[in-house]
């Protein structure tokens, strides 16, 4: 079976979710609700929280199917 990886970013942060690994436990959805909508297309809006917010919410994934990587600013 293939590892699928979605890939979302503001040029900034870079959001990965691996959705066979998630386990659905909603933090994200809880703590950034304006940047997690399992209901809207894209489902992660990157744009609608800060890089900070994004890092902190992601440390709190209990299943690891979140995490990101930081632009290199040249």
């Amino acid at each position: 079976m293939q590892n699928k990886e979605f890939i979302y970013s503001n040029g900034e942060i870079t959001v990965i979710w691996k959705p066979e690994i998630c386990q659905h436990s909603g933090v994200c959805v809880r703590t950034l609700p304006k940047v997690y909508d399992p209901k809207d297309k894209p489902w992660i809006k990157v744009e609608n929280a800060t890089t900070q917010e994004l890092k902190d919410q992601i440390g709190k994934c209990p299943s690891g199917a979140l995490s990101f990587a930081i632009a290199n600013n040249k």
